[in-house]
C-alpha cells in the first residue's frame, strides 16, 4: 500500500545522506515533544502520536523527539532532515508505526548504524498476520486500535525499564495508568456499539478503520476509491460516481474524512456529503494542537459514535 508515497519517502531519506555529507540543513526538523529534562533516556518516535504515548509513560526521565508533529502535514510525504538523522543516531529507543507507514525511519536507522531497540506498533498489534490470514490488505493505522495502544504500552514499559532499571517502577506505574485510560476508551466503544452497529459510513482513507470496526459500522465506500486516495492515485470516474451516490442515495449516515490528505476527489466527496446533509467527521493522523492521545481518541470516538447513532 502507498507504494508511490513509500518510494518518495525512501528517496527523501536517501537524499538526506548527501545533504548531511555536504553539511546542509533543512527546514523540516525533528522537534522535541513534551517530556524529559535532556538528561534522561533519548527516544525518537516517528510521529507525535507515539511520542505522546512514550512521554506519558516515561515522564520526566525520558526526552522524546517526534519526527512528525505538524497537524497540517501529510505524514506520507514527509521529507527527512539532517537533524532528524542526528536524532535517530543518538536515540536510546525508537518507536515507529511500521507496516509501510513510516519506512523513512528504517532508512534513517540503517544509515546511522544505530543499535537502539525499535518498537514497531504494527508488529506489536498482530494485525498484519490477521490481515494475511484473512486475505486482506493491512490497515496500518493501528493507533486507532485501542487494544494495540494497550499492547504498545507494555512494550514501551519493558524497553524503558531495560534501558533504565532504576526507574522501572515509575515506568510500570505510568504504563498501568495509561492502559487504564485506554480501557476507558474500549468501554466507551462497547457502550456505543449497540447504537452504531450496521450504520452506513463513507471514508476517504482507511485511517479510522479500526475505530469504525469496533463500533460495528458498515463501510460502504468502494474499495477502489479509498485505495486510490491512500496511494495518491487517480480515481476512475465510475468509482467516483459510485462514491458520490452514497450521499445522494442516503446510503450513509456519516463521512469520516482524513483532513490531512485532501485533493480534488476528496473535496468533491466532502461537498456531496455536506449537500446531502450527511454528518462529516474530520480525523487526522497526528495529534491536534493541545491534545494528548487519550483526549484526542475520546473526541474522535464521541464524534463518530454521535454521527452514526443519529
Amino acid at each position: 500500500m502507498r507504494m508511490a508515497r513509500k518510494s518518495a519517502a525512501a528517496v527523501a531519506a536517501s537524499s538526506l545522506l548527501l545533504l548531511a555529507a555536504c553539511g546542509s540543513d533543512d527546514s523540516s526538523d525533528a522537534s522535541a515533544s513534551t517530556g524529559g529534562s535532556g538528561d534522561g533516556i533519548s527516544v525518537v518516535a516517528s510521529t507525535d502520536v507515539y511520542g505522546d504515548i512514550v512521554s506519558t509513560i516515561g515522564g520526566d526521565d525520558v526526552e522524546v523527539t517526534s519526527i512528525i508533529d505538524d497537524p497540517s502535514a501529510d505524514p506520507h510525504s514527509y521529507e527527512a532532515s539532517t537533524r532528524t538523522q542526528l536524532a535517530v543516531s543518538e536515540a536510546d529507543l525508537i518507536v515507529v508505526n511500521g507496516g509501510g507507514y513510516d519506512d523513512f525511519v528504517d532508512t534513517l536507522v540503517s544509515a546511522s548504524d544505530s543499535d537502539a531497540p525499535v518498537i514497531d506498533a504494527v508488529d506489536v498489534s498482530g494485525r498484519e498476520a490477521e490481515a494475511e490470514a484473512a486475505g486482506e490488505e493491512l490497515n496500518e493505522h493501528v493507533w486507532y486500535d485501542f487494544e494495540t495502544a494497550q499492547k504498545l504500552s507494555g512494550e514501551i514499559v519493558d524497553a524503558l525499564s531495560d534501558i533504565d532499571p532504576d526507574n522501572a517502577d515509575t515506568y510500570a506505574a505510568n504504563g498501568q495508568a495509561f492502559e487504564e485510560e485506554v480501557q476507558g476508551l474500549i468501554s466507551a466503544e462497547e457502550t456505543a456499539e449497540p447504537t452504531t452497529t450496521g450504520a452506513g459510513v463513507a471514508i476517504t482513507e482507511p485511517v479510522p478503520g479500526y475505530l469504525l470496526d469496533a463500533l460495528g459500522a458498515d463501510n460502504r465506500t468502494p474499495e477502489e476509491f479509498s485505495e486510490a486516495i491512500e496511494e495518491g492515485g487517480d480515481v476512475a470516474p465510475a468509482v467516483l460516481k459510485e462514491t458520490l451516490d452514497l450521499f445522494s442515495g442516503g446510503q450513509v449516515k456519516a463521512l469520516v474524512y482524513n483532513e490531512q490528505t485532501s485533493g480534488a476527489e476528496t473535496e468533491q466527496v466532502l461537498e456531496a456529503a455536506e449537500a446531502a446533509g450527511v454528518a462529516v467527521v474530520p480525523v487526522t493522523e497526528t495529534l491536534p494542537e493541545g491534545e494528548d492521545y487519550i483526549s484526542w481518541m475520546q473526541d474522535n470516538l464521541d464524534a463518530v459514535s454521535a454521527a452514526l447513532s443519529s
